[in-house]
């Protein structure tokens, strides 16, 4: 479909989806609800045609069902929910019906000119149900992400609680015993909200929570040094320092991460980022290049003052003890040559007003050509300075001198000499954090932004705790356990350079265009791998429409096979479209996002097939079995692939490349297995009772791990994924 799948259903649910799993559960339903009300635009319609529709009807209606199953096992675990879930579960179960009676070719109008028996007399009611349908299961998808942040809350206040008994230990043995607790807490606390960063769409979200996740993983360690040090030496004052510092910072750590989970601010606060120079001077040009559309939005005081607020963050970069004359000069007539060009671009605005003009005046363009030209070299000459002073620090400090005097005088238990190095990483610590903070001025993007204010914030917290573990190194100088913590708390100084040297290339890619935002690659890279894709791409195509010639050819279109097949098919068909530059996937995100879906989809055909094994004979089981572990072979690789992290175009292109390969291989041997899971269902239906047979297929035990919850994303919403992912087959059709 040309059009979004949103764009013909008018969906409102008044609920904000903040998570990818939810939209990416939610895409296939919009896309086969809006090819339901599309067929009304096509008067006329074969017999084959009204019966594929009727089956879409009662597919959307099976799958809404097997849906809202889910749903209510949920309701049923989380007594806080059930009224809300239970209520949606039925709107959306009534719904689902409504779909399946209204592309029921039995009760469609026959129309007065065309004998033909068409469906959809009434497109007022497909829509209403379409919009309910869309509402309530978005509602149960929100309700069930609920029970996913509830389950992060109460991990978080584990973690709370143990912090606080760490605290107050006393004893080495006390101490141990607690700790072991704590880190398996943590280790579960990093898992939930590792997925829940992979999941969040808000991309200034995500990168909020990669900071606080980078300050606890790096905090637990510290913490387990710092409070050995302390036991081991209770009455020392740095050593309590640092490890008061610690706790508070790992709390402060676990308080962000709960403002982004629970999307809530303590006193109702809201976090707004520091306004940055890259920042105005894109808003400062879009209200320039606004006035070619209306010279008459903005009063003339507004352009001027919006320049001065830019000149004024410029400050941060003039003032500053580390930039050389050179660049102070070149910054400040920049600004200089701004406020003329905006000067002018007034005059001239000013001018086109009096003489009540329409449109901007030739003398206007040139300004606002002019004036978008000076804040561009204000903006290159500013990141020329940052990026520059960063790479001179990154070379400077590559040896980390000041770290190893300070181990080795801590170790000699030279409290003097501690103090002069200590006062040399001061000074080291405030040039960093300054540049951190004009690095933060061009960085060009909010998630950068957000990173930079991360780097100055870690670089502004560890200094001083690597003095303090310095000094109480120089008071105990035969400690190794007040050895160990110094290194711990270097090596996070470390740590946080080479970051720091990760986030410049990023700063400087974006300046340069070589990527839009830190997520995802928008395209394709080049023609030539672009026609490659596309060749792929159209094989696979071919693929599908063999699969549904296939699956037309089974009587029993519930059979759990030949659902997951069109299942399989249908996500292939999407993999496709994203060749052409087509359908609901965007991006290669997007891509390898579908085909881990894809992937586990075909294990899931592997467990059906495995159950329909167990009641062959021998030769067909063989044959059955050996295409089976064919499949999981191949689902496995194809998951293992795109959950590999790639960097580059080149090896973006070749994960995109392996990823359809290995679709294509899926889909092969799906070709071979449905005809000949047919020919055996066909067999043994005329042997005995279809009704038997299919008893015996239901009646296989379910895992216990699947009723716990293991293997999914948290409390049974993997699963309304799967089942949501049973709609997306009739997207080929």
């Amino acid at each position: 479909m040309a059009s979004s799948p949103c764009s013909s259903v008018n969906f409102d649910s008044g609920l904000e989806i903040k998570t990818r799993s939810v939209e990416q559960t939610l895409i296939p339903l919009v896309s086969q609800i809006t090819t339901l009300i599309n067929h009304k635009d096509k008067p006329k319609k074969s017999e084959r045609t009204q019966q594929a529709i009727q089956r879409v009807g009662q597919a959307v209606s099976v799958a809404v069902g097997r849906f809202v199953a889910v749903g209510e096992a949920i309701a049923v675990e989380n007594e806080e929910l059930k009224e809300e879930m239970g209520m949606a579960c039925f709107e959306a179960r009534r719904a689902g019906d409504a779909i399946a009676q209204l592309t029921d070719v039995g009760t469609a109008v026959t129309p007065p000119v065309d004998r033909r028996t068409t469906v959809f007399s009434d497109r007022t009611g497909m829509v209403k149900a379409a919009r309910m349908l869309l509402s309530s299961v978005t509602k149960v998808l929100v309700l069930a992400d609920r029970i996913v942040i509830k389950q992060i809350i109460t991990s978080r206040n584990k973690v709370l609680v143990t912090l606080e008994q760490l605290e107050r230990v006393s004893t080495f043995q006390e101490f141990v015993q607690i700790f072991s607790q704590f880190g398996n807490q943590m280790v579960e606390f990093a898992h939930l909200t590792g997925d829940r960063q992979n999941d969040l769409k808000d991309e200034n979200k995500k990168a909020r929570m990669a900071a606080a996740r980078a300050v606890l993983e790096k905090c637990t360690m510290m913490l387990l040094t710092a409070s050995k040090t302390c036991l081991r030496h209770p009455d020392c004052e740095s050593a309590r320092i640092n490890k008061d510092a610690v706790f508070h910072r790992m709390r402060f750590a676990l308080e962000q991460v709960m403002e982004i989970v629970t999307d809530a601010r303590p006193c109702g606060e809201t976090k707004v980022l520091p306004l940055s120079i890259y920042t105005g001077i894109k808003d400062f040009k879009s209200n320039v290049e606004g006035l070619r559309e209306g010279l008459y939005l903005l009063p003339h005081q507004a352009l001027s003052g919006q320049l001065e607020a830019v000149v004024e963050r410029t400050e941060d970069f003039t003032d500053s003890a580390y930039t050389s004359h050179e660049h102070r000069e070149g910054i400040l007539q920049l600004c200089q040559l701004a406020r003329q060009d905006t000067d002018q671009l007034i005059t001239a605005w000013m001018e086109a007003q009096s003489l009540n003009a329409k449109e901007a005046t030739e003398e206007m363009e040139l300004s606002i050509l002019k004036t978008c030209q000076s804040v561009h070299e204000l903006r290159r000459e500013l990141h020329k300075v940052a990026v520059g002073r960063a790479a001179d620090l990154l070379k400077l400090h590559a040896e980390h001198l000041p770290l190893r005097a300070l181990k080795a005088s801590g170790g000699e238990g030279n409290l003097e000499a501690v103090a002069e190095y200590a006062r040399t990483l001061g000074e080291q610590k405030e040039q960093l954090v300054e540049t951190c903070r004009l690095l933060c001025h061009v960085s060009g993007t909010e998630p950068l932004e957000i990173t930079c204010i991360h780097a100055e914030e870690t670089f502004h917290v560890i200094g001083p705790q690597i003095i303090s573990a310095a000094q109480t190194l120089a008071l105990h100088p035969s400690s190794k356990i007040a050895k160990e913590n110094l290194d711990v708390f270097c090596e996070a100084w470390e740590s946080q350079l080479c970051d720091m040297a990760v986030l410049l290339r990023e700063i400087n890619d974006v300046f340069e265009g070589r990527r839009g935002d830190k997520r995802a690659y928008v395209s394709l890279p080049r023609p030539g791998e672009q026609s490659t894709i596309a060749k792929l791409g159209l094989e696979l195509r071919l693929l599908t429409s063999d699969v549904d010639t296939e699956v037309e050819k089974w009587e029993d279109q519930e059979h759990d096979i030949v659902r997951q097949g069109q299942s399989l098919s249908s996500m292939a068909y999407s993999m496709h479209l994203f060749t052409r530059g087509e359908g609901l996937l965007k991006t290669t995100t997007d891509l390898f996002h579908q085909a881990e879906v894809l992937s586990e989809e075909g294990l899931q055909l592997c467990s059906s097939l495995h159950t329909f094994s167990t009641q062959l004979m021998d030769e067909e089981k063989v044959v059955v079995l050996s295409e089976m572990e064919k499949l999981m072979g191949l689902c496995q690789q194809l998951q293992m692939g795109v959950r590999t992290p790639v960097q580059g175009k080149t090896a973006t292109f070749q994960k995109v490349d392996s990823s359809i390969q290995n679709t294509r291989a899926i889909i092969t041997v799906v070709i071979y297995l449905l005809p000949v899971c047919n020919k055996i269902v066909r067999k043994r239906s005329s042997l005995g009772s279809p009704q038997s047979w299919r008893d015996r297929q239901s009646s296989t035990p379910v895992k216990d791990d699947v009723l716990n919850g293991k293997n999914s994303n948290g409390f049974g919403v993997k699963s309304l994924e799967q089942h949501m992912a049973n709609l997306t087959f009739l997207e080929s059709k």
